[in-house]
C-alpha cells in the first residue's frame, strides 16, 4: 500500500444487518466515495490523499465487494444506499457529500433521493443511470454487453470461476484510454478481490437488481434533486453527454468531460479528477 495512505484507517462498520468495510482518513466535511464494478475502495487510492487534505474521506466497499458482507439479497441500489447511510451514521456523520463511479454512481444517486436530509452534494462519474429516458435503449450499446450477461442467473458465476483475472482485465482494457493507469499488479488487486468467496455473485447481483432500480428511479425523478450535482464523464466513454442525463434527475447540474480519459476517471486521470472534485465539494 502506498505510504500516502498510511494515515487512513481500515474499519468494519455495522450498517443494519451487514458489516461494511471502510477506509477513513483526513479532516473536514465528510465525503463518501463509492466504487464501481469490478472494483473496491482501492479505485480511489490515487486521489484519496489529496481529497483528505480538505475532507474526512470515507471510501467504502459496497455490499458484495471487497471486505464487506455478501448476503443473499439487498443488492438494489436503494438497499446499497441504505448500507452507505448506515455506515456514515456509524461514523457519526448526519450530513455528508457523496461521489460515486459506475455502479457506485447509481448508488450515490439513489442515496441522494432516499436520504435528502443527509446528502449535501453528489458527484456522478461516468455511468448510465437507471431511470434515465435512454436506459433501456442503452442496452444495445456494445460497451454494455455485460449488463444482460450479468443479469442471467447463476451461469456467469460458473463461467467466470477460475478466470477472474481474464474477466476483470478485459473490463479495464476495453474501457481504458490511458492504459498506463492499469499495470498488471493493479488489475490483480481487483481480480483477487472479485475471486473471494461471495464477491463474484455479489458483484453480479448489482446488475440483477436493475429492473427494480429502474422502476424506483422513475418514481424518484418526479421530484428532482435540488442539491448541487456534478456529472463527469471520460472523453472516450460518456463524456459531456452525462450532464444532460443527470439533468433529468436534478435541477442544479454542472460538469462535463475529462480529456484523454476512458471510463476510469480516478485512475486514468487522477489529477484532473481530483481538481474537479475539490472545486465542486469546496465548503
Amino acid at each position: 500500500m502506498s505510504s500516502k495512505l498510511d494515515d487512513f484507517r481500515h474499519q468494519m462498520l455495522r450498517a443494519g444487518d451487514v458489516k461494511i468495510h471502510a477506509v477513513v482518513g483526513g479532516d473536514g466535511p465528510p465525503l463518501v466515495l463509492l466504487h464501481g464494478f469490478p472494483q473496491t475502495w482501492w479505485e480511489w487510492h490515487k486521489i484519496m490523499p489529496a481529497l483528505a487534505e480538505r475532507h474526512t474521506v470515507v471510501a467504502l466497499d459496497l455490499r458484495g465487494a471487497g471486505h464487506s458482507d455478501c448476503p443473499q439479497g439487498g443488492y438494489d441500489k436503494a438497499s446499497l444506499a441504505e448500507d452507505v447511510h448506515g455506515a456514515m451514521a456509524a461514523l457519526g456523520f448526519e450530513r455528508y457529500a457523496v461521489c460515486g463511479h459506475d455502479i457506485g454512481a447509481m448508488v450515490a444517486l439513489a442515496l441522494a433521493f432516499t436520504h435528502r436530509e443527509a446528502v449535501t452534494r453528489v458527484a456522478i462519474l461516468d455511468a448510465p443511470m437507471p431511470g434515465w429516458s435512454q436506459w433501456e435503449a442503452n442496452f444495445i450499446d456494445p460497451m454494455v454487453w455485460h449488463f444482460a450477461f450479468h443479469m442471467k442467473r447463476d451461469l456467469p458465476e460458473r463461467l467466470i470461476q477460475g478466470r477472474e483475472y481474464d474477466y476483470v482485465s478485459a473490463f479495464f482494457f476495453d474501457r481504458t484510454f490511458n492504459h498506463g493507469a492499469f499495470p498488471i499488479e493493479e488489475v490483480e488487486v481487483y481480480a483477487r478481490a472479485f475471486a473471494q468467496p461471495g464477491n463474484t455473485r455479489g458483484g453480479l447481483e448489482w446488475y440483477r437488481a436493475f429492473p427494480v432500480d429502474h422502476t424506483n428511479a422513475l418514481g424518484w425523478k418526479r421530484d428532482p434533486l435540488t442539491i448541487p450535482v456534478l456529472a463527469l464523464g471520460g472523453e472516450h466513454r460518456w463524456g459531456a453527454r452525462i450532464v444532460a442525463m443527470l439533468e433529468e434527475f436534478a435541477t442544479n447540474v454542472s460538469g462535463g468531460s475529462i480529456p484523454d480519459c476512458g471510463h476510469w476517471l480516478a485512475e486514468e486521470r487522477p489529477a484532473e479528477t481530483t481538481e474537479a472534485l475539490l472545486k465542486f465539494f469546496a465548503p
